[in-house]
């Protein structure tokens, strides 16, 4: 098979789908692996390291594109990609369909397979976006700690504050892979951290493996509530597998918050689970609304490229393998912990939480559509 590596053009995105070592392993089994000039120059990957391996350096994006029987990439593909983009590629991503309409009516008229890594599912985990996760709850923290100082809109708290000063207080709601990576560095600065779930035997374990400055609660709209009232950072954390998020801090509720309070919603790439929410870029990353700052940087790992693109491909890669040794249907058919990641396959949504957030466009069986 013919794999190709584009560049990432989203707004300061600088991981990209594939290190050398992962073409190394594509070339040895025999695949075609091109990659974009430059493609990996943000995450310090030049070109000669991908040819030393046996991939072959095409100029620009159309080439890579027109090339290729499958694209491995980061992040979705934003307009200026549509036309790209053929009947029947193989687009093997991150695509949070459910947060955008316009990209999913685009995809399903391309005609091509949309495999997405955050449903692709794993013995109950979803193991392609755990890596991603996992640096997106550290930053949440790291960024906000960095907005709440003055001078960049916040209220003037130190998070681990100082003898004679009590720490300050971070809300995390969800208890996922986001979550624990947030309070673990929450905790770490010395912050009061609260965490908030609805299944309490995630909550048992968060309670046996946090530290003592940790505090688990239900979740429940009261709770939220009453959490908002004291809380100098906010992070949302919260995941539906393929599904918009649902919306469980209102703008009313930001009257509850102290004033200079910040916002991160890690959840902002699945529609967010704040109503004021929207996406932000790392060149623009925050703005204000009713006093509280509001950070919603949609890929936030690509501020940390170099990190986010080892730990991403050190898991996307063996599955790429499986989509180039047996092809779209067989690895689909043969390998279960793939066939959720099948999103859009032959302008048609095979995937039930895509589906659900836009009524007007209803899913179809995976089985018909491969058959």
């Amino acid at each position: 098979m013919k794999i190709g590596v584009p560049t990432e053009i989203k707004p300061s995105e600088n991981r990209v789908g594939m290190v050398p070592a992962g073409a190394d392993v594509l070339v040895k089994d025999g695949h075609e692996v091109y990659i974009q000039s430059g493609a990996g120059i943000g995450s310090n990957i030049t070109d000669a390291e991908y040819e030393a391996v046996g991939a072959k350096i095409l100029p620009d994006a159309d080439a890579t594109y027109g090339e290729v029987d499958m694209i491995v990439k980061v992040k979705e593909p934003i307009a200026e990609e549509y036309g790209r983009i053929k009947k029947d590629q193989i687009l093997f991503t991150y695509f949070h369909f459910a947060a955008s309409e316009p990209l999913t009516a685009a995809m399903l008229k391309s005609g091509a397979a949309c495999v997405a890594y955050e449903t692709v599912e794993e013995n109950g985990t979803l193991p392609l976006l755990t890596p991603m996760s996992e640096v997106a709850g550290r930053m949440a923290v790291q960024e906000g700690a960095k907005y709440l100082e003055k001078p960049m809109g916040g209220r003037g708290v130190l998070l681990g504050g100082v003898p004679g000063v009590p720490p300050g207080r971070v809300l995390i709601i969800g208890g996922g892979v986001v979550g624990i990576n947030a309070a673990k560095m929450a905790a770490g600065l010395g912050a009061h951290v609260t965490m908030l779930d609805l299944d309490m035997e995630r909550l048992r374990y968060l309670d046996d493996v946090m530290p003592a400055n940790v505090t688990t609660r239900h979740s429940s709209r009261l709770a939220i509530q009453e959490e908002l009232a004291s809380a100098d950072l906010v992070v949302g954390a919260v995941l539906v597998a393929g599904a918009k998020a649902p919306n469980l801090v209102s703008r009313a509720d930001l009257s509850l918050m102290p004033t200079g309070a910040v916002i991160v919603d890690v959840a902002v790439d699945q529609g967010g689970c704040v109503e004021t929410i929207h996406p932000t870029t790392h060149l623009e990353p925050t703005y204000e609304v009713d006093g509280i700052v509001h950070y919603a940087v949609a890929n936030m790992p690509g501020a940390v490229p170099r990190t986010s693109t080892f730990a991403l491909t050190n898991v996307t890669v063996p599955y790429a393998r499986v989509l180039a040794g047996k092809g779209l249907r067989r690895a689909l058919q043969e390998t279960p912990s793939l066939a959720p990641g099948a999103n859009v396959v032959a302008g048609q949504i095979t995937h039930q939480g895509v589906a659900d957030a836009f009524p007007s466009m209803p899913a179809a069986s995976l089985d018909a559509v491969l058959a």
